[in-house]
């Protein structure tokens, strides 16, 4: 889905529906494996199985405490794959013409020009990530613990000082509240099939089971 207002909204809704119901997990699972590239997509994402992990471990933590783990790890699997999905479409400025779209030049400026930093952010974090990694391999530091508390320290003081140095490049400019930009949106052309189906996909969960299964 090109159109950013499409994706966001079918994203939401798909979320909501999977933690929902296991129907509705099933159901955008369903979903995300027409309408996305699926295992090509999960593999580019690097941010998938450290998701995963630690969903896993707090679905051991409630399967043993009493709770249903297994439910949980499926539901919260489904919208893991289809988060994975909106940022992989991601395109420079589209979050800045949502916001713009939805709350105007002022807040919605404000809003956009965050939601953009944050992932520019979260990229360099990564690209910094790698050469730390590449760093310990070229020194033989084993990757461990030991080795990833002080990359944490160094990494975020690098997202605390590009922090800082972005906030005085701001004021310097003159920025004070919201600033003009004008959307621009391409859709393409499964868009709205892949709406549609992500609404009927939120239809399903909320039906009962016995209206699914005949010989329930």
């Amino acid at each position: 889905m090109r159109d950013i207002r499409l994706r966001t909204g079918t994203a939401m809704l798909l979320s909501i529906t999977a933690f929902f119901s296991i129907v509705g997990a099933a159901a955008a699972l369903f979903w995300w494996l027409i309408f996305t590239p699926n295992i090509r997509l999960v593999r580019k994402n690097r941010l998938v199985l450290p998701s995963l992990i630690l969903v896993g471990f707090f679905s051991i933590a409630l399967e043993l405490t009493g709770g249903d783990g297994g439910s949980y790890f499926f539901r919260m699997l489904v919208v893991i794959l289809i988060a994975s999905w909106l940022l992989a479409g991601q395109v420079r400025g589209e979050f800045l013409d949502l916001g713009c779209w939805l709350l105007g030049p002022r807040h919605g400026f404000e809003l956009g020009l965050l939601a953009e930093m944050a992932l520019q952010n979260l990229d360099t974090l990564l690209t910094d990530f790698d050469r730390i990694r590449a760093a310990e391999r070229m020194k033989g530091i084993r990757s461990g613990l030991k080795s990833i508390v002080p990359a944490g320290r160094i990494l975020l003081h690098g997202a605390l000082k590009r922090a800082e140095d972005t906030a005085e490049l701001l004021a310097v400019r003159g920025y004070v509240h919201g600033g003009t930009w004008v959307p621009e949106f391409k859709e393409g052309p499964l868009d709205i099939p892949a709406a549609f189906f992500a609404i009927c996909a939120a239809f399903i969960s909320l039906l009962p089971v016995s209206a699914l299964f005949i010989l329930y």
